[in-house]
């Protein structure tokens, strides 16, 4: 290896080390936010429910446990493709129940899809990437696939996921046309 090539690959873990921790602990806080904050899972189960997410506590229960696993994964990069298929189908999930009808623009009433759009094709991209040097994937030799495996992971699990959790719990509520 070079030096300039040893710089780009320290420059490049660095670049991923951010990207890991910005979506891990953003995800994370979300997760956090249903089990201790305002209406803790009890609040968030309602308005699961009120989405048409039933049953609303195995929801909500399993959002809050996905997005803090989730986030723990990608802080340390840990099994990174399969934390950002997690992340991924979060997204899928959101953009179904909530935002599609709203349009693309996070500003619209009752926000459209922009920010979850940009969170999952941004966690299907650092699926490809990997976790860098600077994560326990790395450290410990676990995960070193090819890109294109961990980008399909992220890609295919976290797409599949969510179209399999919509499938077994979504059921929207009626509209008077």
């Amino acid at each position: 290896m070079t030096a300039t090539t040893t710089h780009l690959s320290t420059t490049w873990s660095i670049c991923v080390l951010i990207l890991r921790v910005t979506l891990g602990g953003m995800i994370l806080a979300h997760g956090a936010n249903k089990f201790f904050g305002g209406g803790k899972i009890p609040g968030t189960a309602g308005w699961f429910e009120s989405i048409g997410m039933k049953p609303g506590r195995i929801n909500a229960i399993a959002a809050a446990v996905t997005e803090v696993g989730t986030g723990i994964l990608l802080i340390v990069g840990l099994l990174t493709p399969l934390a950002c298929a997690g992340l991924v189908a979060l997204m899928v999930v959101a953009i179904v129940t909530v935002h599609l009808k709203n349009g693309f623009f996070n500003f619209n009433a009752g926000q459209g899809i922009e920010y979850n759009l940009v969170v999952a094709l941004t966690a299907i991209a650092l699926g490809g990437l990997g976790a860098g040097r600077f994560s326990v994937d790395h450290v410990a030799k676990i995960w070193t696939p090819r890109p294109w495996v961990g980008l399909a992971i992220a890609a295919g699990v976290g797409i599949g996921g969510a179209l399999l959790q919509l499938a077994i719990f979504f059921r929207p509520p009626k509209t008077d046309a």
